[in-house]
């Protein structure tokens, strides 16, 4: 009986050790994780939130990019971590949606291995086509790829945003054309520049500086809303083909189990980054748009996630692609 009372005595100390721990939080300097390499479009935005966000938590918050396997070996680091909060993963389509999707083993499952903090922002693609392609606008291009036996898109690399996003748009409109993978984004537009593939759906913010100069033709933005960015350019529901959306996103994470009261620090922070007018200004500068403060709690993003997962899950499974 006295060798049971201890043990009570020891799961009770532990238990509020480890709540005390959480109050605390944080105590130390917080890693955020980004699954993919430095200077990218996902690094940047993550770098931005993470300067933004130190400032209301009184700790530094030190990016470690962690690439590899599409974005899984770094998120798989965070699912695996002490859920102390500590390891922040900045999780989005490519790490936590495409990959559960594409791979028949993901080394994790995104809605039951992580803790959801907050919805940050979303990133639209658009459709470009190379210059000389005959017509304008949506209606005229689908005419024409849908009449070509030949027609061809290009994409990063086989089971990235852009492969995808062009997979859904071919699905929309009825297409089979040819995908052309490769190794990242200047290859594919180069090619499309060239002449040599026909489209790409391509981020916004890396597809910019080509639309400004001429160099291709934009089509349509593949999300609800135009881009302020490209205001001028309609979106494909704005040119008839409706309930298309492509659209990109960001997102905190923990490690599944983290305490509701790291949870809530932590998302307060991220909220107030979110709220502040001059950061709001930074993100729209790289065409990334900030979420309605209703869909940025942790019990939104979670249904979100669930949601995004069986959105792609249509296209992807139909194509018949899969990255194992």
């Amino acid at each position: 009986m006295r060798r049971f009372r201890m043990q009570i005595v020891m799961v009770a100390i532990l238990i509020t050790c480890g709540l005390a721990r959480a109050e605390d939080w944080p105590a130390r300097p917080i890693t955020l994780v980004v699954p993919y390499g430095a200077g990218g479009a996902t690094d940047v935005i993550a770098r931005l939130f993470a300067q933004q966000m130190s400032l209301s938590l009184g700790r530094q918050i030190i990016v470690d990019n962690v690439p590899g396997a599409g974005g899984m070996t770094g998120a798989n680091r965070v699912a695996n971590a002490p859920p102390d909060g500590y390891q922040i993963l900045f999780g989005g389509s490519g790490n936590l949606v495409f990959n559960q999707i594409l791979f028949k083993k993901p080394p994790f499952n995104a809605i039951t291995d992580f803790t959801p903090v907050a919805l940050l922002t979303e990133q639209s693609l658009v459709l470009m086509a190379r210059k000389d392609l005959p017509g304008t606008g949506l209606q005229d291009f689908i005419r024409h790829v849908r009449a070509s036996k030949t027609a061809s898109f290009g994409s990063s690399g086989a089971g990235s945003s852009t492969h995808l996003g062009c997979l859904m748009l071919n699905l929309a409109i009825g297409v089979d054309a040819t995908h052309v993978p490769y190794r990242g984004n200047g290859p594919a537009m180069q090619d499309l520049i060239g002449g040599r593939i026909d489209y790409y759906c391509d981020l916004i913010q890396t597809a910019l500086p080509q639309v400004q100069a001429g160099a291709v033709k934009p089509i349509a933005i593949l999300s609800p809303t135009r881009s302020p960015m490209l205001p001028d350019l309609p979106t494909a529901d704005e040119q008839g083909l409706t309930n298309l959306d492509t659209t990109n996103w960001y997102g905190l994470f923990l490690p599944k189990d983290s305490p509701s009261s790291i949870v809530q620090k932590l998302h307060l922070a991220a909220t107030a980054a979110l709220d502040t007018p001059s950061f709001r200004d930074r993100l729209h500068g790289h065409g990334v748009a900030v979420v309605a403060p209703e869909r940025r709690s942790p019990n939104y993003l979670a249904r979100f996630l669930n949601d995004d997962i069986a959105k792609w899950t249509v296209p992807i499974k139909g194509s018949g692609v899969t990255v194992d």
